[in-house]
């Protein structure tokens, strides 16, 4: 009953704050134009990429795994890897404060290796949306069958993957064709977690948006670890209980307009934060809730890009402010994609200091993030 109440109460005000919002570092791309000095991880020359974008995490074995989506490489040999082929990374650095070292997944030739699972088109807008790791292996969220539709992008279907080593991919099964498409995988505990179907072993809970483009309600879904290669086991949620059936399920919070998104839990504030990038409110927006099926806050900025970025390190459109990539001058700078890493988050006074991936548009890099979040 107390998860019923929870859910009719509806969105609330969150108590908290925002600030000292601050790029730390440029992930992707052979040069920071910002800071007029090398990228940290100069991927032209290092990995064959010019460009790629996401870089939504997980840990596996000891180690971050950073899933990149569309990539541009470059160099010579350019013709062995797919425009928008998606790349894979790993991070074992645990200090944030002084960047993200990458070590990519790469060819014989020593450039990046795009992904590659039988049967399965990962072409662009067919990307990684979120991994997670279980009984030894690692699984991820790919979309694919990407189309365009007369309101925009559609992205067909998901499907979930698993990998050994990050380099050999084979599907487990088709995900959803429906409101799991972007998904943000979390591991829990099902006993720290009140109100989910089961209540002892681990689960992996989907928090997901739909398959038209950043044009729907996030939703929710549940699958117990030992059963993680069974869709049958997937219970969704209803809106006041679990169903067996993916079509009853209920948007979380009714905001049609997400696409990527990232939720973590943060023990230091006792609560799940859920970020994503939106047109209204502009910007990037956190979203908090004492659990994962609600109440879920109204939206707070976490970055605002007309304060945060644009003339930084994203590219006005009409200006000269030498962000911009080469040829790419009228193209507008634009956030998204804010995928945090929590086993990066640290307490603070009266919060928590996150720490998160998040996308340009132009340039087309990944950078990384932080930001402080208190209550008042």
């Amino acid at each position: 009953m107390l998860s019923i109440f929870l859910f009719l109460l509806g969105g609330s005000v969150s108590d908290l704050h925002v600030a000292n919002v601050e790029k730390i570092s440029q992930v992707i791309g052979e040069t920071d134009r910002q800071r007029g000095r090398p990228a940290e991880n100069q991927t032209e020359t290092r990995a064959g990429i010019r460009g790629t974008d996401l870089g939504a995490s997980f840990e596996y074995k000891g180690r971050l795994v950073f899933l990149f989506g569309d990539t541009w490489p470059v160099g010579p040999n350019t013709q062995d890897r797919p425009v928008d082929g998606d790349a894979i990374a790993f991070c074992e650095d645990r200090n944030p404060e002084d960047g993200l070292p990458l070590e990519f997944i790469k060819a014989e030739d020593g450039k990046y290796e795009a992904v590659h699972i039988p049967g399965v088109s990962l072409g662009g807008f067919e990307v990684p949306t979120g991994g997670f790791s279980a009984n030894g292996h690692m699984y991820a969220v790919y979309t694919t069958d990407h189309s365009r539709g007369p309101r925009g992008e559609i992205m067909g279907r998901s499907v979930l993957a698993r990998s050994d080593d990050g380099k050999r991919w084979e599907q487990v099964f088709e995900l959803s064709r429906n409101h799991f498409i972007n998904v943000s995988p979390v591991v829990v505990n099902m006993s720290d977690v009140p109100g989910l179907p089961k209540t002892g072993g681990k689960a992996v809970l989907f928090f997901a948006s739909g398959r038209e483009y950043r044009r729907s309600s996030p939703r929710l879904a549940c699958l117990p670890l030992f059963d993680v290669e069974r869709p049958s086991a997937i219970r969704y949620w209803s809106g006041s209980g679990w169903s067996r059936s993916e079509s009853d399920a209920q948007p979380l919070f009714v905001h049609e307009e997400i696409g990527e998104v990232s939720v973590a839990w943060s023990p230091q504030l006792h609560q799940w934060l859920m970020t994503y990038n939106s047109g209204h409110p502009r910007g990037i927006v956190l979203r908090t809730s004492p659990s994962p099926i609600g109440p879920w806050s109204d939206p707070l900025i976490l970055f605002d890009p007309h304060k945060d970025g644009y003339g930084k390190f994203m590219h006005i459109g009409s200006g000269k402010d030498g962000m911009s990539d080469p040829g790419r001058e009228r193209d507008w700078g634009g956030e998204y994609g804010p995928y945090m890493i929590p086993s990066y988050f640290r307490a603070i006074h009266r919060g928590v200091r996150i720490y998160f991936t998040m996308s340009t548009w132009n340039p087309y890099a990944v950078v990384l993030m932080k930001a402080d979040v208190t209550r008042k």
